[in-house]
């Protein structure tokens, strides 16, 4: 083999020296040049495949089609002439065989790998297509070959995270992954308590259930409902952010109601409650106190703690879930189990929206205290939700289930 044979078959990812280059040409069909590889495949064969003799003889060439990775986005193709062989003995005919050529495939597992790779950086199955130069359903076709989901995994996490995603149309699915290694342990097509319980029940004994440690879930109510019969010595927990996600809206509830009150748009209280909302969700011990700062919306000089007291002092309600709102601020940033269950247990209803948070909160009681007590949250399942997002958006969204499955379980390898 020359030295130009051997540098051209290593830069297309070929291997097998009986193949010989013959020529390099462009080639332009249905509006797409391609670069066409003409070469020839042949070695010495000594005994029919079929009977065994020694009979043979050359019987001309078989002309073959292939699909080699593409270069910088153009698409390469090769063109073999294949050695046929006939036996006299049986009559029957053969042809020469190559490891990097499958047997009655035009792509080549080179291709199949560059494609795999691809689809590992959530590129759309269409971008895909176009940079390996096959066709949009050869490239799913390949992805779907590729990925095997497994049934189970050989040992379940101590730690979990549950939580669901948007899938297919307006469908809901269940995500469950390894709150240590951020590992993927299942996504579900449905997220009903009925499907997630048959899921672990029917594929988990009772002993591997009960290693489980702690499950962090949402908001989601469902979840804690049977999380105790799944995993019996598992501790629930409600992730933090959702946790001051629902009483930072509740207080936004009341801002909102304090501002659709004032008539005169252009008042203080009214520019700094609709301009300046975001100093009621800051922590209050990071308000600046003494330093007065320009700010916009009210176009005036003030401290950041002037500006608070200024839109509490507008209403005694907002003002009183304004402290509520601190103060669990400070318990769950500050892991204070204790303190944060004697202020669920000592609230007193004041008719706004932070009652009905703080009663969502006391039906959970356990599993929000267990979010001070314990140091997981739902940050892996909300990554891997953000990525999810990505691929959907890039792709366009998926019709096939399945599919998307895949894919997903392509971007998490």
């Amino acid at each position: 083999m020359s030295l130009n044979n051997d540098s051209i078959l290593k830069l297309v990812k070929l291997t097998d020296t009986n193949l010989h280059v013959l020529d390099i040409y462009s080639e332009r069909k249905r509006g797409v040049t391609s670069q066409v590889i003409e070469a020839t495949l042949s070695y010495p064969l000594t005994h029919c495949p079929h009977c065994h003799s020694k009979a043979l003889i050359r019987n001309g060439y078989r002309l073959a089609h292939a699909k080699l990775p593409s270069i910088n986005g153009d698409p390469i193709r090769l063109l073999v002439h294949k050695q046929r062989y006939l036996c006299h003995t049986c009559g029957h005919t053969c042809g020469a065989r190559s490891s990097n050529l499958k047997f009655n495939h035009t792509l080549t597992p080179g291709v199949a790998q560059q494609t795999i790779k691809l689809a590992k950086q959530s590129l759309a199955g269409t971008t895909i297509a176009a940079l390996t130069g096959i066709s949009n359903t050869s490239a799913a076709r390949i992805i779907n070959a590729e990925v095997h989901r497994p049934y189970r995994l050989k040992k379940l996490p101590e730690n979990l995270c549950f939580d669901e995603f948007r899938s297919t149309g307006k469908h809901m699915s269940f995500i469950c992954c390894d709150t240590d290694s951020h590992r993927l342990v299942v996504t579900l097509p449905g997220r009903l308590s009925e499907e997630i319980i048959d899921y672990f029940e029917s594929r988990y004994s009772l002993t591997e259930r009960q290693t489980v440690k702690s499950v962090v879930v949402d908001l989601n109510a469902q979840y804690c409902h049977f999380i105790h019969r799944l995993f019996l010595n598992a501790k629930t927990s409600i992730d933090r952010f959702h946790i001051i996600q629902l009483i930072g809206r509740a207080l936004d509830t009341e801002r909102l109601r304090v501002l659709h009150g004032i008539e005169d748009h252009k008042s203080r209280l009214y520019k700094v409650l609709k301009s300046q909302w975001k100093l009621l969700h800051k922590d209050q011990n990071e308000l600046n106190a003494s330093k007065p700062v320009f700010l916009r919306g009210i176009n005036e000089f003030m401290t950041q703690q002037n500006a608070v007291d200024l839109a509490l002092s507008a209403d005694s309600r907002l003002a009183s879930a304004y402290q509520t709102y601190q103060a669990l601020l400070t318990d769950i940033r500050g892991h204070q189990a204790k303190a944060l269950g004697r202020l669920l247990n000592t609230y007193q209803p004041i008719h706004s929206a932070m009652d009905t948070a703080i009663t969502s909160f006391k039906k959970n009681d356990e599993a929000v205290l267990n979010s001070c007590r314990l140091s997981y949250s739902n940050g892996p399942i909300e990554g891997i939700n953000r990525k999810i997002k990505t691929l959907k958006r890039i792709g366009y969204g998926f019709r096939n289930l399945t599919s998307f499955f895949n894919r997903i379980a392509l971007i998490r390898e």
